[in-house]
């Protein structure tokens, strides 16, 4: 589950995205800035890039965007200049195959349970002989014929990040990014606050040590890792331990700032 940002939701400078849709290790703009799009809104999307937003992340979990809508917007992002990856809705085949399919530069794999569910979840998002992706003539192939050069560099191409957000796979985080077919990893910090006992997310000690743990695993495996940070203490804590992207907003929010903006110019206080 994602953390929603409720304090800001402003757009931020531009950050520097690697060809492709790969995460740079380093960069002066570490963290790079993402959104969440939880409704199939083109126009969301538009503005996001506008405003200077480079990752959109389509929220197939928690959102209310089918397979039919998720793949003319992972084709409108790209021709936006969005780099774009899908939380799918569940971490199995089929959705995994159709959200690369559709062109996404990578996958985030929710609920993942430890390090032999992200193995075998993993393995859907890469061709053999690394992963078990089944083949299918789509959008990344051009709707063509490819030669065997493309399944090498499509592995390369898209990414696939399980999530840490149970207790299972917070405890196997190690073992997860050991994994040849894993790029990265994301954190849930609303779910693993609350499987880990401590109610709903609030940024407190026990979950900052989680996410250094995280962090420091990311760091000695020498893959990516991201966070939502909706605030800017956490935007700040996960800069500091060197997170390669964060989620600063989504769709939903953006419009409820923006209207709460409306009445305030009327001099009017949004209804609670």
């Amino acid at each position: 589950m994602k953390h929603r940002v409720h304090s800001s939701c402003r757009g931020p400078a531009t950050p520097e995205v690697g060809n492709e849709g790969e995460l740079s290790m380093v960069s002066k703009d570490t963290p790079q800035l993402a959104f969440w799009l939880e409704t199939p809104s083109l126009a969301a999307c538009e503005i996001a890039a506008l405003v200077g937003y480079r990752i959109a992340i389509l929220d197939m979990e928690h959102g209310v965007i089918g397979p039919e809508a998720a793949d003319r917007l992972v084709a409108h992002c790209r021709l936006a200049g969005l780099t774009v990856y899908v939380r799918v809705g569940t971490s199995e085949r089929m959705v995994i195959q159709l959200a690369l399919d559709s062109g996404a530069d990578g996958v985030l794999l929710p609920q993942i349970a430890d390090a032999a569910h992200a193995a075998e979840a993993a393995a859907y998002a890469k061709y053999a002989p690394l992963g078990t992706r089944g083949v299918g003539y789509s959008r990344t192939m051009r709707y063509g014929a490819v030669d065997d050069r493309f399944y090498a560099d499509e592995n390369a191409r898209t990414l696939c990040h399980p999530m840490i957000e149970t207790v299972g796979a917070l405890k196997d985080v190690e073992a997860i990014l050991a994994l040849d077919t894993v790029d990265g990893v994301f954190i849930g910090p609303s779910d693993l606050s609350m499987l880990r006992g401590r109610g709903g997310f609030a940024f407190r000690k026990e979950d900052k040590a989680d996410f250094r743990r995280v962090s420091a695993a990311a760091r000695k495996a020498g893959k990516a890792w991201g966070v939502p940070a909706p605030s800017a203490e956490s935007f700040a804590f996960a800069r500091e331990e060197g997170a390669q992207y964060v989620t600063v907003c989504d769709d939903l929010t953006a419009l409820q700032v923006g209207l709460a903006a409306g009445l305030d110019v009327a001099g009017k206080k949004p209804a609670k």
